[in-house]
């Protein structure tokens, strides 16, 4: 049978209390009695049993980080520093998958009102499908990413600044005729003016929805005309799918001074198509991307890009979710990580 704490106290010669002290850490054990628990630790090979402990304390020990898309370089960036950061505190994390279903969330809720986990971060794509907003009473939950509620505590971007920046840059380059990459899609019969980006008249994810926004708002503060022909739609973005997408533009479409690709992912993709059709980058076009994922130093050209602090983004990520773990009624807060644009040689003139 699996060893119980009374069983190490007794081979240990001490008493349960302390047998918990030593496991703990949060009391002091004179050392030749922590060295007698140890040894006795190793020699029965107990394993503490973490579910009684969460009975017994009200937690787990364990939070659970959702992303929608693993596959994105940017998604493994961000559970590495979740998994660092979180030991520092002495949690262990789940990860999750949503793939952008609400099921998946609901599940993720239930296992926290359940006390399986002790809190939750999440990363829905669009408000109106997560199930933040539908689920009743919430546990401790903290979102990341793009979009706009004040139901709970959240950590993001400057997203429309942050885009609106880029595409002043490339406005600075000379660049007039500038293509988004990654755009929601434009209802069909709509010529694209008028249509207010981030209503329920234009489709896509609220990251899309921002970016495009921004990317629109530095055009028109230029006396540049936003044309719809420059905006490319995408579902998934994936270097897969921006590549397949910006290939065919090319095909039927003059060559623009510049592609802004809504993520680095997708710059990757575009980037690999302008090569295909030996197209040269800077010389005939620009290209820059958005999120400075690792490898975007490394693309040929190394790329442009917007950067934040990925460190300080999970960072207060968890700070909010252990303030909702102490106190489920604390107020719900934002927190706006500053960004800035990294030039490299995929802009350079």
């Amino acid at each position: 049978m699996r060893p119980t704490v009374k069983d190490v106290a007794k081979l240990a010669g001490v008493s349960p209390k302390t047998v918990s002290n030593v496991i703990n850490g949060v009391v002091f054990v004179r050392p030749e009695t922590r060295a007698r628990v140890e040894s006795a630790l190793t020699e029965l090979d107990y394993v503490p049993n973490m579910s009684a402990r969460g009975l017994r304390n009200g937690r787990s020990g364990m939070i659970a980080l959702a992303l929608p898309d693993l596959l994105r370089p940017y998604s493994a960036e961000v559970v590495h520093l979740v998994v660092e950061l979180a030991h520092e505190r002495g949690w262990g994390v789940q990860i999750e998958q949503t793939a952008s279903e609400p099921n998946r969330e609901f599940e993720l809720l239930s296992k926290a009102r359940a006390y399986l986990v002790d809190g939750l971060i999440l990363n829905p794509v669009n408000l109106d499908d997560s199930a933040v907003m539908s689920a009743g009473p919430l546990p401790p939950v903290v979102l990341i990413g793009d979009v706009d509620q004040d139901v709970v505590s959240q950590v993001a971007i400057d997203n429309v600044a942050a885009a609106r920046d880029m595409t002043k840059h490339l406005l600075a380059q000379g660049c007039r005729r500038i293509v988004a990459v990654g755009t929601p899609e434009v209802p069909r019969g709509s010529s694209g003016e008028g249509v207010l980006v981030g209503s329920a008249e234009s489709p896509g994810t609220a990251a899309s929805r921002l970016r495009t926004t921004g990317y629109r708002e530095a055009l028109e503060e230029a006396g540049v005309p936003v044309d719809p022909a420059l905006q490319i739609p995408l579902d998934r973005w994936r270097p897969e799918g921006a590549a397949t997408v910006v290939a065919k533009y090319l095909t039927e479409h003059e060559l623009p001074d510049a592609f802004f690709c809504f993520t680095d992912s997708m710059a990757s993709g575009t980037l690999s198509a302008l090569w295909g059709a030996g197209i040269d980058i800077p010389g005939q076009t620009l290209v820059a991307g958005f999120d400075n994922i690792l490898e975007s130093q490394f693309m040929i050209p190394p790329l442009t890009t917007i950067d934040f602090d990925r460190r300080a983004f999970v960072g207060a990520a968890l700070d909010l979710l252990e303030e909702r773990m102490a106190d489920r009624n604390a107020p719900a807060r934002r927190v706006m990580i500053p960004h800035r644009v990294i030039e490299r040689a995929s802009t350079a003139r």
